[in-house]
């Protein structure tokens, strides 16, 4: 599993709500969690005594005193709006807004639970945030990120309250629950001994986004899946549509299911989740409880070191075309830069022959491979020294080789340490107990909604 609780600074989870629409906090267990009835009495079909209607409903919400006004819920959305190009349908900005309003409610309740144990974040922390985050993401001083947000509809307080919140949360966990959560060295020799026994066996890195469905929705809350895959298919963020509609439980982290074996995955997702490759989507898949939306974000070998984790010396060689040329005329030249190609015997031949060609030569000498673009990964990791890929590009773009210079392969992937483990269980326990955490202060929040 990922480790999801310490790496997760406030500065890079609201640099992820700026490119990504991250605007749900709070940490999360790794588990799906499908709604269910439990020990209620609750009729097949039931008759409903007057109307629920979202449209009417006030904009404001106040929650244990405390008002969150449509105001509040429209800068959030802009985040995610922006975050997705603008592709989000006008028939989903609805569901999008609710699901906004609920983050917003989970937020007030982490910051009002703060301030009534003594662990105010003072404005002048919040700044310093947010400064950093205007240099980090902008390069320039915090005018520039107040100008982005104005510009999407958003606003600096917006973020503000989003780092306040953040940073409220993770002291209420240091010390609320952090301090009561043990690991036995039992458990971590255990674990251990499962992870060296799963050796060289395939992991995933998986996203999803679930959806409840029962009998009376289960087609309407298929063809919502099928919504989401449309529009994530065409550029929307994955990340930003887990946070805002998902109903699992990794819905605040962007669906991120971690590290992974498929004998963890419900028995439907398992075959169409081996037979993706990283960055490839499926879904809706029908599971128990409702639907999945499945993305792969990586795999890799349990203990095993990665290939793709090589660093490589590359020589990329490029010709361009003028604006002019035919298809026929690129393709010709094309082949005679890929002859030309065939006769540098190693980098060192390279220059000369370029020069001959009219061509660029650009040197980088630490490229990881599993930095390059996809279809190239295994292309220049099958070369070997002083061997080029096959001339690829286009007429815009012109066409070019890489060159194999050098490769640095990754080390054998050690055992984990008794530390490692012993943090990963922390975490994944910490995880799960924020979460009961903030399902009691939902529970005992006392809410108006101004009916």
């Amino acid at each position: 599993m990922t480790n999801r609780f310490h790496l997760r600074s406030t500065t890079r989870l609201v640099l992820a709500s700026i490119a990504l629409g991250a605007l749900a906090l709070g940490s999360a267990a790794p588990a799906q969690d499908a709604p269910a009835a439990g020990n209620l009495s609750l009729p097949e079909n039931p008759q409903i005594f007057g109307k629920i209607d979202a449209n009417h409903r006030s904009a404001a919400v106040i929650i244990n005193g405390e008002v969150i006004t449509a105001t509040d819920v429209d800068q959030r959305v802009a985040l995610v709006v922006a975050a997705s190009g603008g592709k989000i349908a006008p028939e989903e900005l609805e569901r999008l807004r609710l699901q906004v309003l609920r983050n917003l409610m989970d937020e007030t309740l982490q910051i009002q639970e703060a301030k009534s144990q003594d662990m105010i974040v003072g404005d002048d922390e919040v700044d310093e945030s947010y400064n950093r985050i205007a240099r980090q993401n902008f390069g320039q001083d915090p005018k520039g990120l107040d100008t982005y947000l104005a510009k999407i509809g958003s606003a600096p307080n917006s973020l503000k309250r989003q780092i306040r919140g953040e940073m409220s949360w993770q002291r209420l966990l240091r010390r609320n629950v952090t301090p009561f959560v043990n690991v036995s060295d039992d458990e971590v020799r255990e674990t251990i001994k499962r992870q060296e026994g799963a050796k060289g066996t395939d992991e995933f890195h998986v996203g999803e986004i679930f959806l409840y469905a029962n009998s009376e929705n289960h087609d309407q809350v298929g063809q919502n899946a099928l919504k989401i895959v449309e529009q994530i298919k065409q550029g929307g963020s994955f990340v930003a549509y887990a946070r805002q509609y998902s109903e699992a439980s990794t819905a605040s982290v962007g669906g991120d299911l971690g590290w992974i074996r498929l004998g963890m995955l419900p028995t439907e997702m398992q075959a169409p989740v081996s037979q993706l490759e990283p960055g490839q989507l499926v879904g809706p898949i029908e599971v128990r409880g409702g639907y999945s939306v499945v993305v792969l974000l990586d795999k890799r070998k349990v203990l095993t070191a990665d290939p793709r984790d090589a660093v490589l010396s590359l020589k990329q060689i490029s010709i361009s075309f003028p604006p002019s040329t035919s298809q026929a005329q690129a393709t010709d030249k094309a082949k005679q830069f890929a002859d030309a190609m065939k006769g540098a015997h190693g980098c060192s031949t390279v220059d000369p022959i370029a020069q001959g060609l009219g061509a660029d030569v650009v040197v980088n000498e630490q490229v990881k491979a599993r930095d390059l673009p996809g279809p190239l990964q295994s292309m220049v990791l099958g070369l070997s020294l002083g061997e080029t890929t096959p001339p690829f590009g286009s007429i815009q773009d012109g066409v070019r080789v890489l060159m194999l210079c050098g490769r640095d392969d990754p080390r054998a992937g050690g055992d984990p340490t008794f530390d490692q483990v012993e943090n990963q269980i922390l975490d994944e326990r910490i995880n799960k107990r924020s979460q009961t955490y903030l399902r009691d202060l939902r529970r005992d929040a006392v809410i108006d909604y101004g009916n």
